[in-house]
């Protein structure tokens, strides 16, 4: 081999490097060729191509291999891992170049465009390159260059972009698809399986047969719709420079008797005369159900014709099968065994570092606004799989569009400084997020809830609680797999009604950035036999693909009720519950998905549920206390400065608010602006729209107002009440020994209030004060209560023994 060249092994470009006309080497490789960033190489494979030198990744040193991208691969006609030679060219400055399209186009400003986009860049005649406009990929081709050979684009080179499309050759290979292993994102594994079945067998059948082992014949991928499984067929088929057959399931269906059997096998026989071929079926389970299971006579027979073409007495040489499928458990089972389908290849839901890449592949020809943050954008886009994304970025790019379109004249050429203008901003995606939602999860998404820590006043206890169940295994799971431990599978919020648990589930959602389900409990009971469990199932399975997320269950008693407790109730809660006890802790891990349910009677829970690996932390909501209090009437007059007239005291509302809940005190705020809103539209009921607006400024909430609101809106935590609550949250939080104690100090505070002359002594009256405070406190101190009930019960022992004096004889009467 001549000095000036180098023989290196071809691997795939980063995604950032895609398209952009650069090879990238190792500095090893560059000393060797006295190669400087910038210099023209030309790259020989089975054709020539050239491509701009970029020094290559630590890692590459080396490693003897050169980083090219599906274009410069497609122009050399090499694949990933062939072996090409490359050598340094002096390359001029080009003086014309003419473009043609693939496909016939009509470009306004080409021109300019394009000598904007490929300035700088070595061009030969035949160079194949893509470039994508508002999301759609075009091809062009070079079809003739001045002068001759390897030519660099200038601001001065002539270019020249004619309408009508390039013909190849005779003999020269059509490109199948213009996609390359670059154009997929956030699928790595899954590509390397697939090349790994595909591409060896293809180009080097000769490893099998020394091995004496059939290559493999069929692969199967099936997952998500939306996720890139015809994208990695078309672009296999490409890479590997095969004999390309795409199918979709249903046109192969016909009306006529043995018609259907005959277009498969034609299919087949074409394969084999242009083998090495791919063929590709799209939507396999529309041809291949299960033959016990379908009712149509055509769609058995399809199905054994496909198995005899796949496996029968016929070898089918260089032939492989790729076929997709969303919904994988309705194909024949005979299909799914080796030598038909030999491996099966799940193509999942993207996970953030994947929906990172999708997005540097679909935003390579846009022009992004320095606003933009795609690390950013991967972190909040849970649950969209890669069709999804692109579909955003293309959104973005029309509203980026949106604002410049008043300004295009339809009769006028769209001027060359309107288009560099161009810019697809940060608010522009903002706006398309409210556009597009994740296809996975279009069933059952609820908009993630616009509620933060800071709109729930108090219960920083509560608060601290979920933000370590929920917020921590998602954002630092190396903790938790270095202490090897896994984080909490489900949290139930209970408490009375109004403390604001269902105000928690939306915060706890919006501040982990997950994806979130809500279930209303009686929403999944079904009159059907078997629906209501399949609507666990389906709600779990969703929640697992769209992973992380929560599951909410709302009034979770309804769905979740003790079973055996009702003697005259159907069947069908006990099976219900059944179902979301082994979907909670069954044989299948629930990975990244937590469960938050909520309840006001958790009594009627069924006692299964409650134990750890299920429902694991159980949080009582307690009613606001004096301080609580405080913070919910900063929460809900938050925002009125200037509103609140100078004689409103928030410290006398709070106190008088004692036994009201959360949901009571944003009651009192809303009834006490509404009395003021009705003074004054009683007052201006006469004035004109104008100075209706002017004197809306001067409007004020006084004490008057809120003193109306408090006659409206009553307590709904009365002290009874709130005791029968606490009673129950012992049953759940608090073992035998504490709940002993608890329920002793509870009996005795009750009993002091039945000795009338315990009420007179005030040292007992302190004490029982004492004791109740320390009884229903939220941080129970256990020494204390102990300490105070035995102090309690010796004072009552006292009294109890003091002898009743009725009355003292005077002299007078002894006399």
């Amino acid at each position: 081999m001549p000095k000036d060249q180098v023989e290196v092994i071809v691997k795939e470009a980063y995604h950032e490097d895609a398209g952009r006309g650069i090879a990238r080497v190792g500095i090893d490789v560059m000393k060797a060729l006295n190669l400087v960033s910038g210099d023209v190489i030309e790259i020989q494979g089975r054709e020539k191509a050239a491509a701009i030198v970029w020094p290559g990744y630590p890692q590459d040193t080396g490693q003897g291999i050169v980083r090219i991208d599906g274009n410069i691969r497609s122009d050399a006609r090499v694949g990933i891992d062939d072996t090409v030679r490359i050598k340094k060219v002096e390359a001029g400055y080009g003086q014309k170049v003419v473009i043609q399209p693939t496909q016939p186009i009509r470009l306004v400003g080409g021109e300019q465009y394009l000598r904007r986009l490929m300035a700088g860049r070595p061009v030969f005649e035949g160079q194949t390159f893509r470039i994508n406009v508002l999301g759609n990929p075009l091809t062009f081709v070079i079809s003739k260059v001045t002068p001759r050979g390897i030519a660099i684009i200038t601001d001065t080179t002539e270019i020249e972009l004619k309408e009508t499309p390039y013909k190849p050759e005779e003999g020269k290979r059509k490109p199948v698809s213009d996609v390359h292993y670059e154009d997929i994102g956030g699928l790595g594994r899954e590509l390397d399986m697939v090349r790994e079945m595909i591409e060896l067998p293809l180009r080097h059948p000769e490893i099998f047969e020394r091995l004496g082992i059939e290559p493999p014949k069929g692969v199967l991928l099936y997952g998500p719709p939306g996720t890139g499984k015809t994208l990695i067929a078309k672009a296999v088929a490409n890479e590997v420079d095969a004999h390309f057959i795409s199918i979709s399931g249903p046109e192969i269906m016909s009306k006529y008797y043995g018609e259907s059997e005959e277009r498969l096998r034609e299919v087949f026989e074409e394969a084999q005369e242009n083998a090495p071929t791919i063929i590709f079926i799209d939507e396999l389970d529309s041809i291949a159900p299960k033959r016990e299971e379908t009712k149509g006579e055509v769609e058995r027979r399809v199905v054994a014709q496909l198995l005899a073409l796949m496996d029968g007495l016929e070898t089918r040489g260089q032939v492989v099968v790729i076929a997709a499928t969303n919904i994988p458990d309705v194909l024949d089972p005979a299909l799914r065994r080796g030598g038909r389908f030999d491996r099966e290849i799940e193509i999942g839901i993207p996970d953030k570092k994947g929906r990172h890449e999708i997005l540097q592949v679909h935003t390579r020809g846009v022009p992004l606004a320095e606003n933009v943050d795609l690390e950013h954008l991967a972190e909040i886009t849970h649950g969209f799989v890669g069709a999804d994304v692109a579909l955003l970025v293309k959104e973005a790019a029309m509203h980026a569009l949106r604002k410049v379109i008043p300004k295009i004249k339809a009769e006028e050429e769209i001027p060359a400084e309107l288009i560099e203008e161009l810019k697809v901003t940060g608010e522009d995606f903002d706006e398309a997020l409210k556009h597009v939602e994740p296809s996975a999860m279009r069933e059952v998404l609820v908009e993630v809830p616009d509620v933060k820590w800071t709109d729930v006043g108090g219960l920083e206890e509560v608060k601290a609680d979920l933000t370590e169940a929920v917020e921590w295994p998602l954002r630092y799971p190396e903790v938790f797999a270095r202490m090897q431990t896994k984080p909490p599978k489900g949290i139930l919020l209970f408490g009375p009604p109004g403390t604001g648990k269902t105000l928690l589930a939306k915060a706890t959602a919006n501040e982990s950035e997950c994806n979130f389900i809500s279930v209303k409990g009686p929403e999944l009971l079904s009159k059907w036999v078997g629906e209501s469990e399949k609507g666990v199932r389906e709600i779990f399975r969703k929640a697992r693909q769209a992973a992380p997320s929560i599951v909410f269950f709302d009034e979770i008693d309804s769905l979740v009720p003790r079973r055996g407790s009702y003697a005259d109730s159907t069947h069908v809660t006990e099976s219900v519950v059944s179902q979301l006890l082994t979907e909670l802790d069954g044989l299948e891990e629930l990975k990244d998905v937590v469960v938050l349910g909520a309840t006001n009677r958790p009594d009627m829970l069924d006692e299964a549920l409650m134990r750890p690996g299920r429902l694991d932390r159980i949080v009582y909501v307690p009613p606001p206390d004096r301080e609580s209090r405080k913070k919910i009437f900063d929460v809900y007059l938050r925002g009125t400065e200037g509103l609140l007239a100078a004689d409103v005291d928030v410290d006398a509302m709070v106190d008088r608010t004692e036994g009201f809940a959360g949901a009571d005190i944003e009651a009192l705020v809303r009834e006490a602006k509404l009395a003021a809103m009705r003074e004054f539209i009683d007052a201006m009921r006469e004035k004109s729209p104008q100075e209706r607006n002017d004197a809306v400024a001067n409007v004020r909430v006084t004490t008057r107002h809120f003193d109306a609101a408090f006659a409206k809106v009553k307590p709904s935590l009365p002290k009874e009440r709130l005791e029968e609550f606490e009673r129950l949250s012992w049953e759940i939080l608090y073992p035998g020994e504490q709940r002993a104690a608890l329920e002793k100090a509870s009996s005795l505070v009750k009993r002091a209030g039945l000795v009338k002359e315990a009420g007179k002594d005030e040292e007992i009256k302190d004490l029982v004060q004492a004791l109740e405070t320390a009884t229903f406190a939220r941080k129970k101190d256990f020494a204390r209560i102990r300490q105070l009930t035995e102090d309690l019960e010796t004072k009552l022992e006292a009294v109890r023994k003091k002898p009743i004096i009725t009355g003292i004889p005077t002299p007078l009467s002894g006399a």
